[in-house]
């Protein structure tokens, strides 16, 4: 795997190494000695997926609160998405920046978020499918959320919002004591 950090520190856009034969092509999404040698989170406790219907789809922003913060990596397993990485993280010097990448099934790339960063998409074409593995459990009470076209961090979405849920679109302004 190759692994190519973003401007945010610890957010890293991952390229799978495929190996091509008469087969097709072969390749690891997952290494835990390799993210671990980066100083990433490797440990791994649950997996998800997301099916998203139609092109415009935006989930996000969310992360997860301590004392259960959660690393994320992300992958689109069918049709394409461009995810975002914003950094909450109070004492980083990108605190409030965001970076942005297109996972597509075609180009196999993943995104890793740390702890401390909101997560969310934007479906590209109708039928995607994302797949995510986490570094925690999900635990309802600490889920939270960042409003997606929030001002105070201008994230700059390739696209029209075609449908969000109501808890996505109504989180209030952020506030940072």
């Amino acid at each position: 795997m190759k692994f190519l950090e973003t401007k945010l520190p610890g957010v890293f856009e991952i390229s799978p190494e495929l190996i091509h034969d008469q087969r097709g092509f072969f390749a690891r999404s997952w290494c835990q000695q390799e993210f671990a040698s980066r100083g990433l989170n490797s440990r791994l406790v649950q997996c998800n997926i997301s099916g998203n219907l139609r092109r415009g789809t935006l989930r996000g922003m969310h992360y997860q609160a301590a004392p259960f913060p959660e690393a994320k990596l992300v992958r689109c397993t069918r049709g394409g998405i461009f995810d975002v990485a914003l950094d909450l993280r109070q004492d980083s010097p990108t605190f409030k920046q965001w970076t942005g990448v297109i996972l597509t099934a075609e180009n196999h790339q993943m995104l890793f978020i740390p702890e401390g960063c909101a997560h969310g998409f934007l479906t590209l074409q109708d039928d995607s499918e994302v797949f995510y593995q986490m570094s925690e459990c999900y635990h309802p009470e600490m889920a939270r959320g960042v409003r997606w076209n929030d001002p105070a961090f201008g994230i700059a979405w390739p696209g029209k919002i075609e449908v969000i849920s109501a808890r996505d679109a109504c989180y209030t302004d952020f506030f940072c004591p």
